[in-house]
């Protein structure tokens, strides 16, 4: 049986490469503070995607998505549904 992937999905990679590479100054200080595991020990990935969606930032330890662009993604299909529910 196939392995199910909800999580970083081939198909999302494109896109994820290029939102990392065209990210808006706000992402680009705080990954700063982000990368290395410099903020409690806690490991964050940059341009994850839970399911079908490409959040800014994710830790797997607690689970946490952080997106820093505001409310415009909750207009997107799916987004209200979701937001505050486990996505992961």
């Amino acid at each position: 049986m196939k392995k199910l992937i909800i999580n970083n999905k081939p198909e999302l990679k494109p896109f994820r490469k290029q939102l990392r590479n065209h990210s808006p100054s706000a992402e680009a200080t705080l990954w700063t503070y982000l990368q290395k595991s410099q903020l409690q020990n806690r490991n964050f990935r940059r341009q994850h995607s839970p399911g079908n969606f490409i959040a800014d930032f994710y830790c797997p330890a607690e689970q946490l998505v952080i997106e820093l662009d505001g409310e415009a993604h909750f207009w997107e299909p799916g987004w209200r549904e979701i937001k505050s529910k486990k996505i992961i």
